[in-house]
């Protein structure tokens, strides 16, 4: 009687081992790729109400500008919920797609800081911005590898410079610690205006690679150096 069983006892047997590697050994294959690529929070985009109010804000305060599509470019690079900045009160060059909420910030900034600035100090009024963009897919301070820059996600703007009425240009390059006093003082006063608007803010004092602009973000912080 007992040998008539072995065969059923084995069949049992690989019907059990069997299902044991069709349900533990699948998750063990998922659950690697889970930990080591973790999804990237999406930032929101144009059509949702976060943008929408930003919008509408910046509406209100008579900024003009158009809306952006969203676009990923690969690499984790994106540009979600951005605006193509037209018109603040005086003319910037070099932007590009910013986050809704960098370009208000920036936008209060440029009317409500650096003209009243410009004129408490250097007694004129700027007439131009001088940005090196906004937009970059690069990693911070350009390094090969480490954490994505904010620019890589439209949310950092670089300033460079200020053309004035009376046909100076100011550039944070030669003006941070050069010789005129006003201008220094000018210069120290947008650079301070921008650590109490923005999440970020560097500028001279933090490294070289910073010597001739200001950095403005709008992600981790609040820094300012």
């Amino acid at each position: 009687m007992i040998p008539n069983r072995l065969p059923i006892l084995a069949a049992m047997m690989l019907a059990l081992l069997l299902a044991g590697c069709g349900g533990g050994g699948g998750r063990d294959r998922r659950e690697p790729s889970r930990r080591s690529a973790p999804a990237q929070p999406a930032l929101p985009g144009i059509e949702s109400r976060e943008i929408r109010q930003c919008m509408a804000r910046m509406g209100a305060a008579g900024f003009q500008f158009t809306p952006l599509p969203d676009r990923r470019f690969g690499g984790a690079c994106e540009a979600r919920g951005s605006v193509q900045l037209q018109n603040v009160g005086v003319p910037i060059s070099n932007l590009g797609a910013m986050r809704c909420p960098l370009a208000e910030t920036f936008a209060a900034w440029s009317r409500h800081a650096v003209l009243p600035a410009a004129r408490a100090y250097l007694g004129t009024e700027v007439v131009r911005i001088e940005s090196f963009g906004t937009y970059s897919c690069r990693n911070i301070n350009g390094a090969s590898g480490g954490r994505l820059s904010q620019h890589a996600f439209a949310n950092a703007v670089d300033i460079s410079g200020f053309v004035l009425a009376d046909g100076r240009r100011i550039t944070v390059l030669d003006g941070w610690n050069g010789r005129d006093e006003s201008v220094r003082r000018f210069l120290r006063r947008v650079h301070e205006s921008g650590c109490k608007r923005f999440r970020t803010t560097l500028g001279p004092e933090y490294n070289a690679l910073h010597a001739n602009h200001f950095h403005f973000d709008m992600g981790r912080g609040p820094f300012c150096k």
